[in-house]
């Protein structure tokens, strides 16, 4: 007999437990039955299928036998091998595989209290910015009384073909876990972001140094709890489970179970001898088919694609793509390519505050895998730009500003960059590959220092009950600081270290550059954004000496801008303040103004 329970909404699995507990029956899923349909998206192909209870399979199940581990699992019929080679990554880290099976000594079966067996488990997997419990039955599909996918080596062990069946859940049948991404499966275990690292385009087997560098970074991620899968890619279907002379297998996905550096040598002679070996453990899902080269006995890395696991996400956000006429409130307009929409997508502003940070950005679009019945969905090709903005600036961008970095635009599920970043204000732009297209998206940065991401959805200064007082602005200014030249210290001579800054400031607002350490024709390339009420007022542009204690005045310019002018250039000579804001002083400052009586248009 069974207990099955179909609520519309949310299954909770202590809730449905305690029913069929209540009720003596064992719980049988609604939303995930025993039949063909959980199985395969057309039809049957494998024959007549018994689903079966693991108490049904041997007289002693348990969820783990003898604890959790990577070498639990094979993969069955069934190609998922990037699913299972996740599993084995993930039985390595008790505090993530205790996130994806919660509760699991509850859960596990309590040969003590046989009655507190209800043929119900939950697990959890992170699906696009939140944790989600999945309610399975423990009905296995088995052939000839032998589980037909993913079992452990030991025949009462049952926690890898539980959590198959409860991903295939999520995906709508088996089948649709039938080829896929190792680093989507590692990312739904942890809720991390998964960073693919081509070893071809990185001339890794050619480069000493870059494969140096790639093997500290796989350590330090490993070091840290962060998971790790290969691959060796296949670029024809003939390729495709070929293996090779050293017995790795193309288009086959491995874990990666060890990182380690080891010495050479034994006892004293180890410990003086600096000669090391870099070694990469992997493991096969299939359980068979391993590397045969040297040190095959560990298994050792040749030169494929990584994953690489990073967690610990400092910014999430989440947004659409959505396509509307009105340009101003459009969100789908394609990549760059597409100049006249492209800057009608989302755009997202954080701030790097260290003088050069590595910037990690990953853009994920919401799955497109459908139901058994919809069949596999295509996800959507994506990627994202990060263009350098005025230090100020709060409003959407409406003219190009200054690309910096960019992703490759790909129809996988989520899209990855690593960018070194000066200090400075960034806008990122995800966008889809072609206008018009709609979807959600999941955007994480992470920055060594909190970058105060946040969406820019305004196009202008809104209107306030203040505007008739106060007024509204009449014009928009860009003011781009380029450089300065020939400026002096302050002892008698001119001489002395120059640290200079620069702060340009209209109507009160003030922008402040970083300081430029030991020169006399500083680079500053910084922009400030001000709407204007006061089209008549000058703009304020001076320059300091950082100093210990006081900090020097080297010169100013005062600029009006014409908004007849699109674009103007000035390189002017540096003017004292005060009442002596008509001496020069020693210095040029080149200054870029672009004015605009359209708020929109910068």
């Amino acid at each position: 007999m069974s207990c099955g329970l179909p609520p519309p909404g949310l299954q909770h699995y202590s809730t449905l437990k305690r029913q069929c507990l209540q009720s003596g029956l064992l719980f049988e899923d609604p939303r995930f039955p025993a039949i063909d349909d959980s199985l395969f998206y057309q039809g049957n192909r494998i024959g007549r299928v018994v689903w079966k209870r693991p108490r049904e399979l041997c007289e002693d199940p348990h969820l783990f036998v003898d604890g959790i581990s990577a070498h639990d699992l094979h993969q069955g019929q069934l190609g998922n091998c990037w699913f299972v080679a996740a599993c084995s990554s993930l039985a390595s880290r008790e505090s993530l595989w205790q996130k994806v099976i919660p509760d699991w000594k509850e859960q596990e079966w309590d040969t003590e209290k046989p009655e507190s067996y209800a043929g119900i488990f939950h697990f959890r997997f992170w699906r696009f910015g939140e944790w989600v419990d999945v309610v399975i039955d423990d009905r296995l599909p088995t052939v000839d009384n032998q589980l037909v996918y993913c079992h452990s080596n030991d025949s009462n062990e049952f926690w890898s073909a539980l959590v198959e069946k409860a991903y295939a859940k999520v995906y709508g049948c088996y089948e649709a876990l039938d080829g896929g991404n190792t680093a989507d499966a590692l990312v739904d275990f942890t809720g991390g972001v998964s960073e693919p690292v081509d070893l071809l385009e990185g001339q890794m087997a050619t480069d000493e140094a870059a494969r140096n560098q790639l093997f500290e970074r796989v350590l330090k991620v490993h070091n840290r709890d962060g998971l790790i899968s290969c691959s060796i890619r296949a670029t024809t279907v003939e390729d495709m489970e070929a293996r090779l002379d050293c017995g790795l297998v193309k288009g086959h996905a491995y874990a990666v179970t060890d990182v380690r550096k080891v010495r050479l040598g034994h006892g004293l002679l180890a410990f003086f001898k600096s000669e090391k070996l870099h070694m990469i453990r992997m493991r096969n899902p299939w359980g068979e088919k391993e590397w045969s080269g040297p040190w095959s006995d560990s298994n050792m890395l040749p030169c494929f694609d990584l994953h690489q696991y990073n967690r610990f996400p400092l910014e999430v956000m989440r947004g659409s793509w959505v396509h509307r006429q009105d340009p101003l409130r459009n969100r789908s307009g394609g990549c760059i390519n597409h100049k006249a929409t492209f800057l009608q997508n989302p755009q997202y502003v954080f701030d790097v505050k260290k003088v050069e940070d590595e910037v990690l950005i990953c853009l994920q679009q919401k799955e497109k895998r459908a139901t058994p019945k919809e069949g596999k969905g295509e996800n959507l090709a994506i990627g994202f730009d990060i263009h350098r903005v005025e230090l100020n600036r709060k409003y959407r961008m409406h003219s190009a500003q200054q690309k910096v970095a960019g992703s490759i635009y790909i129809n996988s599920r989520c899209v990855f960059l690593r960018k070194e970043l000066k200090e400075g204000r960034y806008v990122i732009i995800p966008t889809t590959f072609d206008p018009g297209q709609q979807g959600d998206f999941l955007l994480r940065v992470f920055t060594d220092v909190p970058s105060d991401c946040k969406e820019l959805t305004l196009d202008e200064p809104p209107q306030t009950c203040w505007t008739g007082m106060c007024g509204y602005p009449q014009l928009v200014t860009q003011v781009h600081v380029l450089n300065a030249e020939g400026l002096q210290g302050q002892d008698s001579n001119g001489g002395g270290t120059v640290d200079p800054y620069v702060i340009i400031t209209c109507e009160g607002e003030r922008v402040r550059s970083s300081v430029q350490k030991d020169t006399r024709c500083p680079n500053f390339d910084i922009k400030g954004l001000f709407y204007r009420k006061k089209p008549k007022d000058g703009i304020h542009i001076e320059i300091y000496n950082k100093n210990m204690i006081v900090d020097t005045f080297l010169g100013q310019v005062i600029l009006f801008s014409d908004p007849n002018e699109r674009q103007e250039q000035h390189t002017l000579h540096l003017r004292d303040k005060g009442s002596r804001q008509d001496n020069d002083l020693p210095g040029t400052l080149t200054v870029r103004l672009i004015t605009s009586t359209t708020l929109t248009n910068i």
